[in-house]
Order: C-alpha cells, then sequence, then structure tokens
C-alpha cells in the first residue's frame, strides 16, 4: 500500500456515477400515462406572470427572463390564454373620414363585433345610393321640375329683352341679333336706315338718333349684364331642388343605417357627417353612372363604393371581433417588432410623381391587436429594431398608441402625411429575454424599471427527488404526444433522466432545458423508427446523445490526435519536477469537453516576484491572475514566516496559444511550485483540477465530468497503466456522472478519481510523499515536502542576506 493511499483513497465507485433505476417506474411506457405534464419547478415564475396577467393597475408589465430552452415562451402562452379567456373582449377600432380635417382621421371605439358590420352597411349604403340618385335625376317628376326652372329663366330673359326691343322700335331704333351679339340701328317707316341714308340726313336728325341710339345701348348693356345674375339664380335654384330631392333619398336611406347602430352614439355622429357630405357631393354619385356606362353589369349590382371618390365615406377596420370568435382578452405574440409593425403605419401611394395618403391607408399594429389583452415580445429582436424600444415606451408612458413613421420621425421625406387620432392603450406587455439583457436594461434605462416592475425568472434546474421524478416522467409524456413522437418506455425515462441530471453538472439536480429534451426525443424517435420499433428505448435515447455528441467533436478529436502523435506535449507515465497536468473545458456552443494541459513552474533566488507568463503577454483573464495572485500569497504565509520572501518564480501553461482565465488551474499551479522548490518530482500520470484559496484549502469548479473524461481519453489514447488518474476537489464529488466507458476503467482498477479538500492532500497523492504538518516547535517533520519547501526559501532568504552585506561592504569599500 502506497503512501497516498493510506492518507486519502481513491473515490469509492458509488460515488462516480448515478443511474436512475427504470424499476422504480410503474408503467410500461409514457402512453400509459394520461396525467397532463406541467411546468416543472418554475413556480416562482409562474406566479410573476399571474401577478402580471391579473394585476389590473398600470405599468405592472413583466419581463420574463432566464436561458433560452427552459419552456418561457410555453408558459407564457398558457398562462396568458388562462388569463385573457376571463377578460372581456376588448372594443373593435376604426378610423373614419374626418370631413372638417381631413388629415386628421377619427378614430371610433365600438363594441365589440361592430366594425365589419358598420363597415359593410357603409359599402351598401354608397352602393344603394350609387343607384338611387342617379336613378332621380332621370324621374319624370325631376325633369319637370327642371324644366320648370329652366322655362321660368328664360321667360325672365326673354320677357326683358322684348320690353326693351319695343321700347326701341317706339323710338324709331330696331334691336337687330347679329354674329357678333346685339347691335341697335335707326328705323324709317319700319325699314333700318342703312349707313348711306343716314349720311344724308340733316345734322340736327343724326345727332337725336345717335342720342337715343347711346341711351339705348346703356340700358341694352345692363339687360345684357343681368344675363349671367340670372344664370347663376337658374343654378342655385338647380342646387337647392337636387339637394332638396336628394336630401330626401339620402336621409331616407341613412336613416336605416341609424336605427342599425341607434344605441352607438359615436357611429350616429359619424353618420350624420356623412349624410351632409353626400347631400352636398350629389354630383359624385352622377360620375359613377358616367363611368359604368359601358359597363359589361347592369346598375343593379354595380360596386359604387369601389370607386375612389367614395373612399371618404369608407370606414377603415384597425381591429374587431370576428362574429365567430370567443368573446375574450386578446394574447399577441409578435416575432417581428418593428417600429411599423409595433405602432402602425401609414401607407401611401404614387399619383402624379407625389405621395399621397388618407384615413383608409392606416394600418394596425401589435399594439392595436393587443389593446385590451396581452402582448409578448422578444426583448432582444425588440432592441434590436430602431426606434422600436422608444415608441413602446412612449405608449405605455402616454397610455396611447400614436402612429408616425420612422422616416418622419428621421424627417427623411417631405410628402402628404396624416394626423390620426391617438388611440387609448390598456395592455399588458411581456418581454421575454435573458438575464444579461435584464441586467443592463436595469442598469442603463431608468424608465425600464418604472415601465417592467415584474420580473419572472426561470429556473434551469430543479432539485431532484421522488416528486420531481414523477413530473418529470409525466412531462415527457406529454412532450412525446405533443410532438407525435412514440411513447418511451421505462429504460428510455431512466436514460433520459441520467442526460439531463448529467448535463446540470450536479447529480442532485435536474435540467429544465425544454429545448434540448425536444431535440434529443425527436432524434431518438427517430433512431427508434430505423429500427423498427413502436417505443422509443435506452439504446435509442444513448445513441441520440453520443451521434449529437460525434457530430460536434471535430475540434476535440483533432486536439485528441495532436496529443497523441506528441505535436502538444502532455505526458501520462512518469515524473517530473514542477510539471503537472492541468485541466480545462473548452465550449462550442452546446458541446464542451476537456483538455489536458502542461504547467510548469521554475524557482529560484529573488525579490519575492511570482511572474505569470501568461499575464504578462496579456493572455491571462482576470480570474487567472487572481488566481495566481492567491497562491502567491499562500506561499509567502504558509512557509518560512521569519525571514523574507525571497522568491523568484514563473509559471506558463506550456503551448498554450489562446486566452486563460478561470482559477481552476491555481491548486495545479501551486503543486507545479511546491514540487519546484521541494525538488520532489511529480507523478505524471495524474491532471489536477481544483481553486485554492489562501488557508491552502481545495474549492469547487466548473465542468468536472468533461475534465476527467478529456484527461481519461488522453490517457487511453497512451496507454492505461493502473497508475494514471484526476485530483479533484473533494467539493466536487457530488457534480462526478461519468460516462460508461470512464466508470468501467475505475471499476476495473485501470484508472483512478481522487477528492482532495486541502493541498497538502493533494501533494501527496502526486508525490507519493508525505505533506507534513507544522509541528508544536514551529517545524515540519523532516523529509517532508512542506519541510524541504520551507528549507529552499530559508536557504534563499539567507542567501539574498549574504548579497546584500557584500553589496554593502564593497560599498563602504569604495568610499
Amino acid at each position: 500500500m502506497t503512501e497516498q493511499t493510506r492518507h486519502t483513497p481513491p473515490v469509492s465507485l458509488d460515488r462516480l456515477k448515478w443511474r436512475c433505476d427504470p424499476a422504480q417506474f410503474s408503467f410500461g411506457t409514457t402512453e400509459d400515462l394520461k396525467e397532463p405534464g406541467d411546468l416543472i419547478g418554475q413556480d416562482r415564475a409562474v406566479d410573476a406572470i399571474n401577478l402580471a396577467a391579473g394585476i389590473r393597475q398600470c405599468d405592472f408589465n413583466v419581463f420574463v427572463l432566464g436561458p433560452s430552452g427552459t419552456g418561457r415562451f410555453r408558459a407564457v402562452k398558457e398562462l396568458l390564454k388562462s388569463h385573457a379567456q376571463s377578460l372581456p373582449a376588448p372594443d373593435d377600432l376604426v378610423y373614419v373620414n374626418n370631413f372638417a380635417a381631413p388629415h386628421k382621421p377619427i378614430a371610433l371605439r365600438l363594441p365589440p363585433k361592430t366594425a365589419q358590420a358598420l363597415k359593410s352597411e357603409i359599402e351598401d349604403l354608397v352602393d344603394d345610393l350609387g343607384i338611387d340618385i342617379p336613378n332621380l335625376f332621370e324621374t319624370d317628376e325631376y325633369q319637370a321640375t327642371r324644366r320648370a326652372i329652366d322655362e321660368e329663366f328664360s321667360e325672365k330673359q326673354e320677357a326683358a329683352m322684348s320690353e326693351f326691343a319695343e321700347k326701341a322700335r317706339q323710338q324709331n331704333v330696331a334691336l337687330l341679333r347679329t354674329p357678333m351679339g346685339f347691335m341697335l340701328a335707326a328705323t324709317k317707316d319700319g325699314e333700318v336706315v342703312k349707313k348711306e341714308e343716314f349720311s344724308t340726313l340733316p345734322e340736327k336728325e343724326q345727332a337725336e338718333i345717335e342720342k337715343k341710339i347711346v341711351a339705348l345701348q346703356e340700358e341694352l348693356s345692363e339687360i345684357l349684364r343681368n344675363v349671367p345674375r340670372l344664370e347663376r339664380e337658374r343654378r342655385h335654384r338647380i342646387e337647392a331642388t337636387n339637394a332638396e330631392m336628394t336630401g330626401q333619398i339620402v336621409s331616407a336611406r341613412v336613416d336605416e343605417t341609424v336605427r342599425k347602430f341607434k344605441e352607438i352614439e359615436a357611429i350616429q355622429d359619424f353618420l350624420k357627417a356623412v349624410r351632409d357630405d353626400m347631400i352636398s357631393n350629389a354630383e359624385m354619385f352622377l360620375a359613377t353612372t358616367q363611368q359604368n356606362d359601358n359597363g359589361p353589369f347592369p346598375d343593379e349590382v354595380r360596386k359604387a363604393h369601389r370607386a375612389p371618390w367614395f373612399r371618404r365615406y369608407m370606414v377603415n377596420v384597425i381591429v374587431s371581433q370576428e362574429p365567430d370568435e370567443e368573446g375574450h382578452a386578446p394574447v399577441v405574440f409578435e416575432h417581428l417588432p418593428t417600429l411599423d409593425r409595433l405602432t402602425g403605419r401609414i401607407e401611401h401611394v404614387s399619383q402624379m410623381g407625389a405621395l399621397v395618403t388618407d384615413f383608409t391607408m392606416i394600418k394596425p399594429g401589435a399594439l392595436h391587436r393587443a389593446n385590451g389583452g396581452y402582448l409578448v415580445l422578444d426583448a432582444r429582436r425588440l432592441l434590436a429594431e430602431p426606434m422600436a424600444w422608444t415608441a413602446l415606451k412612449q405608449c405605455l408612458q402616454n397610455r396611447s398608441i400614436t402612429i408616425i413613421s420612422m422616416a418622419e420621425r428621421l424627417s427623411l421625406v417631405s410628402t402628404t402625411s396624416l394626423e390620426p387620432d391617438p388611440i387609448p392603450l390598456d395592455v399588458r406587455v411581456v418581454l421575454i429575454g435573458d438575464r444579461l439583457l435584464y441586467a443592463l436594461l436595469v442598469t442603463l434605462d431608468p424608465e425600464f424599471s418604472e415601465l417592467f416592475k415584474i420580473e419572472a425568472d426561470f429556473e434551469e434546474d430543479i432539485n431532484l427527488s421522488p416528486e420531481t421524478s414523477d413530473q418529470f416522467v409525466r412531462l415527457i409524456g406529454a412532450r412525446a404526444r405533443k410532438n407525435n413522437l412514440r411513447p418511451v418506455d421505462a429504460g428510455g425515462v431512466a436514460r433520459l433522466l441520467d442526460e439531463t441530471t448529467r448535463r446540470t453538472g450536479d447529480r442532485q439536480k435536474m435540467s429544465l432545458h425544454l429545448g434540448d429534451i425536444d431535440d434529443l426525443l425527436s432524434e431518438a424517435d427517430h433512431y427508434a423508427s430505423l429500427d423498427g420499433q413502436n417505443r422509443i428505448r435506452a439504446d435509442d435515447i444513448r445513441k441520440a446523445v453520443e451521434e449529437k455528441q460525434r457530430r460536434s467533436a471535430r475540434i476535440k478529436e483533432r486536439m485528441r490526435e495532436a496529443v497523441a502523435r506528441k505535436t502538444i506535449l502532455i505526458d501520462t507515465d512518469g515524473e517530473a519536477v514542477g510539471q503537472v497536468n492541468g485541466l480545462s473545458v473548452i465550449g462550442l456552443g452546446s458541446f464542451r469537453f476537456g483538455r489536458p494541459s502542461r504547467i510548469t513552474a521554475r524557482t529560484r533566488l529573488g525579490a519575492g516576484k511570482l511572474v505569470d507568463i501568461e499575464r504578462e503577454v496579456e493572455l491571462g483573464g482576470p480570474l487567472h491572475s487572481k488566481g495566481v495572485l492567491i497562491l502567491s500569497n499562500y506561499l509567502a504565509t504558509k512557509y518560512a514566516l521569519d525571514v523574507p520572501y525571497s522568491l523568484h518564480a514563473s509559471l506558463t501553461f506550456e503551448q498554450s496559444y489562446g486566452g486563460v482565465d478561470g482559477d481552476s488551474a491555481s491548486a495545479a499551479e501551486l503543486f507545479a511550485l511546491i514540487s519546484s522548490l521541494s525538488e520532489v518530482p511529480i507523478q505524471q500520470g495524474f491532471a489536477v483540477t481544483g481553486s485554492v484559496n489562501q488557508g491552502g484549502l481545495v474549492q469547487a469548479i466548473g465542468g468536472v465530468n468533461e475534465k476527467i473524461e478529456g484527461f481519461f481519453e488522453t490517457c487511453v489514447d497512451q496507454g492505461l497503466t493502473g497508475r494514471q488518474g484526476v485530483v479533484i476537489p473533494a467539493s466536487n464529488l457530488d457534480h462526478v456522472m461519468l460516462r460508461d466507458d470512464v466508470f468501467e476503467a475505475v471499476e476495473q482498477g485501470k484508472f483512478r478519481i481522487f477528492a482532495v479538500e486541502t493541498i497538502d492532500q493533494g501533494i501527496e497523492i502526486l508525490t507519493g510523499r508525505e505533506a507534513g504538518e507544522r509541528r508544536s516547535d514551529g517545524t515540519f517533520p523532516p523529509g517532508s515536502i512542506n519541510a524541504l519547501v520551507e528549507d529552499k526559501l530559508v536557504s534563499f532568504a539567507e542567501k539574498r542576506r549574504e548579497f546584500a552585506r557584500k553589496d554593502g561592504e564593497e560599498t563602504d569599500g569604495k568610499r
């Protein structure tokens, strides 16, 4: 029996492998479990979501945080839909024309399931009047009235001309009509006096005739000036008649619509404005008839409301409840939360080279659709969209939705636009993101905490117990049924539970990454189908796990090859002073693997400086540098306390060409330093992982399984000797869940795992010599590792003192 096995024996087999026993399950396959699989272990997050969904006060929006794959979206969807069932359906929202100010459309909130009915009724109203009004102007009654008006004003004009003509005739002046208009000429004996005859008359008579003609000419001009006035009076009479007769038809038809919506005041006001505008613009209905004279369809089926000039009467439905929909609050998931898709947009069309728009081109956004209910957004996507986050905050703060395009906000275009009425907002917003994003928002955006008062934090794992195992089994059955997969037998469930536990890195925990579970089940179902099985077995789960690792293992295999071919120098046998195998974990996406690294230390007399080569060349991260400083202080406070610390040492990761961070190698680095100082070699068949504190206690690290398996694979490549193994912190024992091949090697004595609590325990295992405890006289046992280290540091201090004395004597001699 060797020295190290007397002090710290290898870890027992029962602490190295945890497996779920399929015999504990009483079902054949998950098909036998009809109970629904509820969300496991998320009580805190579920309570927060329920609070946000149920509380009616404003600004209690919720941020759901946690890693992806933990069922955040699924939980939010189910919980919000459950709450939405108990809330009333929101009002319908429409925009209608503002006849007084067309650039400011009016927003109407209507009772649920009213908007589409109003839209259809307005279209029917326009279609009906598009037939009735043109027909009105073709009726005998209207034609007779129109002729009467024309004849009346024609008679007035003719009477005035006849009276003037008679007056002129009595004064021997004739009224003549010529192509150039009316003219006056003198007469004698009823005949017009010709120009030649007129010149032969006495001058006095000519003057009298000219005077009468001038007077009559002025009177004729006055009569002719009255013709346009009479024409205007005629038109006004016609317009008044048209308005009176059109008003009767329009009012009668609009009254039918009014009676259908008599309980809704907003619609009453809108219909009154429509009626007044239709009466004032009755000629638009005649234009429809003129454009359809040669159409293929009869007037009775003509859709007048499709004519562009009737858009002024249409109803733009923004949000509505369909007649067959259940009446409850909406739950809206917006997966692309751009500014336009969030707050709505105003579209434009090109006409004659200009961009124009009207209220019918207002399009709703997610806030409109979710008004009165719940809006779920991906926080990262929301923040990635320009101006979307600012617009959302403004809407929540103002409690209203204002539509404005990004181009207008940035003043990039100058074109015809609208100023729609803001719509009152009552919505609960749910943002889903990760913890880092939540922390950044809390820190950098002071308005965030005011608007999102609730956080729902999803767990990544849960304590493993009989109760949670039972919940997990039912969850597996529910996920298999939901994804149309084969049922999972007891062995498959047990193997899946093993894998989810291993992924947490803690044998007392179970992973809650539902996305990973779904992926693993789907791949296992595929392998079961290839084997012609009607259920998913443990072998199918195992193969799915192995194949996923194999697909991601290209870099890992290249690194193993480099070690096997001695391109990267790693010894798994023999011994060396100041050299130890450290262990690290490399992560590529969801795939992680361990790899050994050679750590070397060199020591000599100096001024108490420990050089971290990784830090000096800026490859070492802050956590690694912290670990090196801790072990430096450990040396300075454990050994040779009554003499100056006179060490110069250096540490490095050999053949490391990338960044190094973390303190999980600090124990290995300390072992290398102790070996170098004591000049006692370390057995190279061991690899070490663990951090160390200033008291010499070895502390837990992450990725212990990957690190053990990584060194095991290196030992396999170079040949297992039975003397190889890994030294880990004792506090990591609950995290050890070895692969089957590693466990079998340990079981057969080909590989060993040691768990240590202190540096002294670790150095005994690595060197095979006693570490030694300080005795009552203040010294370590002779020949022990600690005694050798202390003796070396004392010798360094004495030599430093001698050098200092010689240097002082030389200086005095020169003086």
